[in-house]
C-alpha cells in the first residue's frame, strides 16, 4: 500500500505542470488551425464515411516534434504519378483542447468525439501551407506524470483530397489548399446576349462550291485544303485584273445511318467550306486536301459560277451563343440560293461565317442575317471562390474551383448531380448567374496544348488515341490474318 504522508500527485501539482505544459507550447510551439470533420453520410453496412465536410477551424499552438524536417517518405514516384508521403507529428496541450475547443463544437450536428482530438480530423499547418490528416492521437505520453495526462500527440499525414468532401472554411489561405485537387469539371459559360451581324459583295469567276467526291477515312487532326491559285495580275501596258484565289477549310464527320441509328464519324471529311471563294479564274481550280495522318486521303471537286458571294465578313461578334446560330442569305437577284454556316468562340461570339453554296447570278449584295442567341438574355455577376453553385434545370449542386470573366470559363468541383447544357448555373452566395454553353466531363489535359493547366500526368488521351490504331472502322478483324 502507498505511503499515505505523501500526495503523489496533488491538483495542484497537476495543475501546476499543465500550467508549464501551456507556457512552453505557447513559447516555442507554432500557431495551426485545427479543422474537425463533420460526418455527412456513412455506409450504414461497415460504418464508413461516403461524404464528410470541413467547415469550422480554430487557432490553436502546437509544438512540432519532427524538429528536422517532415517525416514520412516524403516524395516518390510511383504508377500514380509524382506523390507527396510527408507526415508530421504535433503535440498539443490537453487543457486547451478541452476548455476552448471542445466547447464550440460540442453543438454542430454530426461531430462526434468532441472531447479529444479524433482521427480524421485536419490540422492546417502554416509552415508550408500544407492540411494534415490526423491519423492516430496519442494521449498516454508521457505517461500519467502524477497520475495525469497533459497533451495529445497527433501524429498527422499529408492530406489526399477526396472528392467527396467539402472545405469550406471562409478563410481562403486554408480552403486553397484544394484548389485544382480532386475531380474538376470545366464549364464554358456565356454572358449577356446580342445579336451578331455580317455583310459580303458579289464576284465572278469564283467558286459556288466544293463537293467531297472522296471522303477519305481515319483522319486524326482536320486536315488542310489547298486551292490552286487564281491568275495574278498584270500591269503596264495590258494592266489585267488579277483574281483572288479561294480559302477552304474541312469538316470532318458525317450522320452514317447504320442498323437504322446515327453514328458521327469523325474520322471523315464531310464537307469542304468556303472561308474565301475567290474570283477570276479563268478555269475550275485543283483541289488538293493535306495532311491529317489518314489511313485514306479525301478529294474534292470545285464548281465555278458568276455572280456569287464572296468573303463574308463579321462586322458584329454578337455574344451570348450557346450553339452556332443559323445564317440566312436573301437578296441580291439570286438564281441559286446561298448557303453559310457561322463559327463561335469559346466566350459565345460568332467568331467568322463559312460559305457553304456561295449561290449564283446574283446582281447586288445580298442580305446577310444571323440568328439571335436563344438563350441566356441576364446574366451578370462574378462567381466567388468555393461557394455552392446550383443548375436551375438539373438542380446539380457543385463548388466554384475557379471563375475566369474574361473568357468566361468556370471550372466546379464536389458535383452532386450532372449539370445540362442550356441551363443557368447560380452562385448561391455572390448571385452570379451564367448559362452553358460547353460541357467538359473529361477533365483531362491535353499535354500538346500549352493553355491547357490540368493534369499533366493523365494518361488517358493517349490510350485513347492507341486504341483508336487497335480498333479502326473498317469491316476487316484487326486480330485477324488478311
Amino acid at each position: 500500500m502507498l505511503n499515505p504522508f505523501f500526495l503523489n500527485g496533488s491538483k495542484p501539482e497537476q495543475g501546476l505542470i499543465q500550467d508549464l505544459v501551456n507556457e512552453q507550447l505557447r513559447m516555442y510551439g507554432v500557431d495551426v488551425y485545427y479543422i474537425p470533420r463533420i460526418f455527412k453520410k456513412e455506409n450504414t453496412i461497415i460504418r464508413e464515411v461516403v461524404e464528410s465536410e470541413f467547415t469550422n477551424s480554430y487557432p490553436l499552438e502546437a509544438y512540432v516534434s519532427d524538429y528536422e524536417g517532415y517525416g514520412g517518405q516524403g516524395t516518390i514516384l510511383s504508377k500514380f504519378g509524382l506523390q507527396d508521403m510527408d507526415d508530421v507529428t504535433l503535440v498539443i496541450s490537453r487543457e486547451r483542447f478541452e476548455t476552448y475547443i471542445t466547447p464550440l463544437i460540442k453543438q454542430i450536428p454530426n461531430i462526434k468525439l468532441p472531447d479529444r482530438p479524433k482521427e480524421g480530423d485536419l490540422i492546417w499547418f502554416p509552415l508550408g501551407d500544407r492540411l494534415f490528416e490526423i491519423k492516430f492521437v496519442e494521449h498516454e505520453k508521457p505517461f500519467y506524470q502524477l497520475r495525469e495526462n497533459y497533451v495529445y500527440e497527433l501524429r498527422c499525414e499529408l492530406y489526399r483530397d477526396q472528392s467527396s468532401e467539402v472545405l469550406d472554411t471562409s478563410l481562403d489561405f486554408i480552403d486553397d489548399n484544394l484548389q485544382d485537387k480532386g475531380y474538376i469539371q470545366t464549364l464554358q459559360m456565356v454572358g449577356a446576349a446580342k445579336t451578331a451581324e455580317a455583310s459580303t459583295v458579289i464576284q465572278n469567276d469564283g467558286i459556288q462550291y466544293i463537293e467531297v467526291t472522296d471522303m477519305g477515312r481515319g483522319y486524326k487532326s482536320q486536315p488542310t485544303v489547298a486551292i490552286s491559285s487564281a491568275p495574278a495580275g498584270t500591269g503596264y501596258p495590258t494592266f489585267i485584273v488579277g483574281g483572288e484565289t479561294g480559302i477552304g477549310t474541312a469538316v470532318l464527320g458525317r450522320q452514317i445511318p447504320e442498323f437504322c441509328l446515327a453514328r458521327s464519324d469523325l474520322s471523315k471529311v464531310y464537307r469542304v467550306d468556303l472561308i474565301e471563294p475567290g474570283y477570276g479564274y479563268k478555269e475550275t481550280p485543283i483541289v488538293s486536301i493535306q495532311n491529317g495522318d489518314p489511313q485514306s486521303k479525301a478529294k474534292a471537286k470545285a464548281y465555278l459560277n458568276d455572280g456569287i458571294i464572296g468573303r463574308i465578313t463579321v462586322t458584329e461578334p454578337g455574344s451570348g451563343y450557346a450553339i452556332a446560330p443559323k445564317v440566312t442569305i436573301v437578296g441580291g437577284g439570286a438564281t441559286v440560293s446561298a448557303s453559310a454556316t457561322s463559327i463561335i468562340n469559346l466566350k459565345g461570339e460568332v467568331e467568322a461565317v463559312y460559305v457553304i453554296n456561295a449561290g449564283a447570278g446574283h446582281t447586288s449584295a445580298p442580305q446577310v442575317t444571323i440568328a439571335p442567341p436563344l438563350t441566356f438574355p441576364d446574366t451578370t455577376g462574378t462567381y466567388k471562390f468555393n461557394e455552392v453553385l446550383v443548375g436551375s434545370i438539373s438542380s446539380t449542386t457543385a463548388r466554384v474551383n475557379r471563375w475566369n470573366i474574361v473568357t468566361s470559363i468556370l471550372e466546379v468541383k464536389n458535383l452532386d448531380g450532372e449539370f445540362v447544357n442550356g441551363e443557368y448555373i447560380v452562385g448561391q452566395e455572390s448571385g452570379a448567374r451564367y448559362g452553358i454553353r460547353i460541357i467538359n466531363t473529361d477533365n483531362l489535359a491535353d499535354k500538346d496544348d500549352p493553355n491547357n493547366k490540368e493534369d499533366k500526368f493523365a494518361d488517358n488521351k493517349e490510350i485513347q488515341d492507341e486504341g483508336n490504331e487497335i480498333i479502326v472502322d473498317n469491316q476487316e478483324n484487326p486480330f485477324g490474318i488478311v
